[in-house]
């Protein structure tokens, strides 16, 4: 999971598998700090999905959201950290990302056109769909 600071005034977080697809999405107002939400959007992608063990999580969201995931909700919880030696690709670490970027080709999740939170939700899900179904052609 990651966040996504692309709105002024709003965050993304989202919650992928290992492949990237979408598993969950909340959009917030900007001052509410990703460690208080990382593990409630853990906890809601955990209701849609009962069967994931776990999650890794951006160093953002070390030490409130890693806590409650471990002591409350009772499942592993990782943080993946940066090689400070050298450059690397670790492929565990860029898969949000990766997705995120994949969401900058919809020119309506470009600029900042919805008014309700929830419809940027939702046309955060229409587009992955319309991603998931272009590359089944």
């Amino acid at each position: 999971m990651t966040a996504g600071k692309k709105i002024k005034g709003r965050k993304q977080h989202i919650a992928t598998d290992t492949q990237g697809h979408l598993l969950h999405v909340k959009v917030h107002a900007a001052n509410i700090h990703d460690t208080t939400i990382g593990g409630q959007v853990f906890e809601q992608a955990l209701e849609k999905y009962p069967s994931l063990k776990g999650a890794l999580f951006d160093a953002g969201y070390r030490g409130t959201t890693v806590k409650y995931v471990k002591n409350i909700l009772g499942k592993i919880a990782e943080v993946s950290s940066r090689i400070i030696d050298s450059w690397a690709v670790l492929p565990t670490r860029w898969v949000v990302e990766r997705s995120l970027a994949w969401f900058n080709g919809s020119r309506r999740l470009s600029k900042d056109y919805e008014i309700s939170i929830s419809s940027e939700e939702n046309f955060i899900m229409i587009t992955h769909s319309m991603i998931l179904l272009k590359r089944l052609t």
